[in-house]
């Protein structure tokens, strides 16, 4: 299973129920990983999606106790649920997306970390296990760093 965020210098993933900033080229990475595959989110995080609306040419799970359903999303009320329903898919093919309950949450099961590593401090209110520093997980990759809108950054895969 695959994880997939851009963090800041203190592992901050979210600020006031958004993102921490705009990054175009991060977006298009993410959309490059994520399309075709089935993506993982909380009620939070399906929320701050563009009019609620499913991210398309993906399947998307929501884990929610409180979302009755969603339109274009499956829904499931629990970890009992939510593992009922992805033994379905391959796990290659199954991206974690957030929010920071749902990484944290899952981080046990995934064995691949694709992390956008944004060299600043946003001052954030959500954020995620420093992953980079879990026993077992090292990084099999990075590219060249990027700058964009005043903000440098990476793209960074870790494997367990």
């Amino acid at each position: 299973m695959n994880l997939i965020v851009a963090v800041d210098e203190k592992c901050g993933i979210g600020k006031n129920g958004g993102l921490l900033t705009h990054l175009s080229n991060d977006l298009k990475y993410f959309k490059e990983k994520t399309q075709g595959k089935v993506v993982v989110m909380g009620r939070k995080t399906l929320e701050s999606l563009p009019g609620g609306k499913p991210l398309p040419n993906r399947t998307n799970i929501v884990l929610s106790e409180s979302l009755a359903e969603a339109e274009g999303y499956t829904v499931c009320k629990n970890r009992e649920e939510l593992d009922a329903e992805l033994k379905k898919y391959d796990t290659n093919d199954v991206f974690i997306i957030g929010g920071a309950k749902v990484y944290n949450d899952m981080i046990p099961e995934c064995t691949d970390f694709y992390l956008t590593f944004m060299y600043a401090d946003f001052g954030a209110d959500k954020f995620i296990t420093d992953i980079p520093k879990i026993p077992g997980v090292k990084k099999v990759w990075e590219s060249e760093m990027i700058t964009e809108n005043g903000v440098n950054y990476r793209f960074t895969h870790f494997r367990r």
